[in-house]
């Protein structure tokens, strides 16, 4: 008699079926086993162009390995960096906002005149009604730290280049690349190996901030006439 439901006999094809779905798992495993041996027998020329060279591996297992290794450098630097930025930030916020823009105001006026003294008082006042004094504060904490690390690191090194000719040659590209390079592609890897907060803000800026201080002080020096240097 015919089966009704169009079923194969048992024993044929069914049977075929069943072996090739059960012999599934040990083919693929096969396959993943031959692929795998592929992989560990080397990189072939022809990787370098159909985009199977595993760079992106190779850069995070780079990354990881320089993390893991010199994470205590990494806490060194960080550590007086954080320590003055903290301090800056207290500092600022310790007083009153009206005391502070009184402070700035006679500041501005002292030092440029009693025009920019009043558009300072008028901006912090904007500031601290808009809600946003701390925010204000923290930035400027910011920047006063970067400024006083570049200060540091760039005037003594521009002293040192100036008293030496090949110093500058081999500092000069170095320092063009962080001159000319945004911000924001280094961030990224200092973030990674210095950590989310306050900290990589201020090395990203001491990286861009400081190339013009070196420079202006190799300049300045080199400029001096040498009948007013002494001996």
């Amino acid at each position: 008699n015919a089966d009704p439901w169009g079923a194969a006999p048992a024993g044929s094809d069914a049977t075929d079926s069943t072996g090739s779905w059960l012999d599934a798992p040990e083919q693929a495993a096969t396959t993943s086993l031959d692929s795998t041996d592929a992989a560990s027998s080397g990189w072939h020329i022809q990787q370098l162009w159909d985009g199977s060279l595993p760079i992106e591996s190779w850069i995070n297992e780079g990354l990881g390995w320089v993390v893991e290794n010199f994470r205590p450098f990494f806490q060194t630097v960080r550590a007086p960096i954080d320590a003055t930025l903290t301090g800056i930030t207290d500092a600022l916020l310790a007083l009153p906002w009206p005391l502070m823009v009184l402070l700035f105001a006679l500041l501005a006026w002292q030092f440029a005149g009693r025009a920019l003294a009043l558009g300072t008082a008028a901006s912090l006042v904007a500031v601290a009604l808009l809600g946003i004094w701390s925010d204000a504060m923290v930035t400027l904490a910011l920047v006063l730290t970067s400024l006083l690390f570049c200060v540091l690191v760039g005037v003594p090194l521009g002293i040192g280049l100036a008293a030496s000719d090949r110093a500058q040659q081999l500092t000069r590209p170095l320092l063009d690349a962080m001159q000319t390079t945004p911000a924001f592609v280094y961030l990224v890897p200092v973030v990674m190996l210095f950590g989310i907060g306050n900290v990589p803000g201020v090395l990203v800026t001491i990286v861009f901030a400081l190339p013009p201080l070196v420079r202006l002080t190799n300049l300045g020096i080199r400029q001096v006439p040498e009948d007013k240097i002494e001996a």
